[in-house]
C-alpha cells in the first residue's frame, strides 16, 4: 500500500507559478511511476505529467509543456510539479497517483490540491 498527499495549490494570477508536491510513504519500493492528473469542474479528469519513480523519464500534455516541470527528490520520496506562467484553463483539482507497472492503471489516488488561476 501506498499513501500519496498532495501539497501547494493555491490562487494565484494568471501568468503567476506555484509549485505542487506529492509526498509518498509506505511500500514507494514497489513504485513503477507517479504522476499528475487535473479534473476541471464539469470535466474528465486528464493526464498532466509523470515521472518513473527513478527520477526519469519525464513526460507531459501537450497542453502544459513549456511551462510545467516534474521533478522528484529521491531522497525525500517527494514528486514536485513546477508550473510556471499558469492560465485560467489549469484552474482543477491536481491529483497525484501511482501505478506499479508500466501497463498497469493507476492505483494510488492522492486526495487532491485545488489551483485556482484568476484572469
Amino acid at each position: 500500500q501506498v499513501q500519496l498527499v498532495e501539497s501547494g495549490g493555491g490562487l494565484v494570477q494568471a501568468g503567476g507559478s506555484l509549485r505542487l508536491s506529492c509526498a509518498a510513504s509506505g511500500r514507494t519500493g514497489s513504485l513503477y511511476a507517479l504522476a499528475w492528473f487535473r479534473q476541471a469542474p464539469g470535466k474528465e479528469r486528464e493526464f498532466v505529467a509523470g515521472i518513473l519513480w527513478s527520477g526519469t523519464n519525464a513526460k507531459y500534455a501537450d497542453s502544459v509543456k513549456d511551462r510545467f516541470t516534474i521533478s522528484k527528490n529521491n531522497d525525500l520520496n517527494t514528486v514536485y510539479l513546477q508550473m510556471n506562467n499558469l492560465k485560467p484553463e489549469d484552474t482543477g483539482v491536481y491529483y497525484c497517483a501511482g501505478k506499479w507497472g508500466k501497463t498497469t492503471e493507476w492505483g494510488s489516488w492522492g486526495q487532491g490540491t485545488q489551483v485556482t488561476v484568476s484572469s
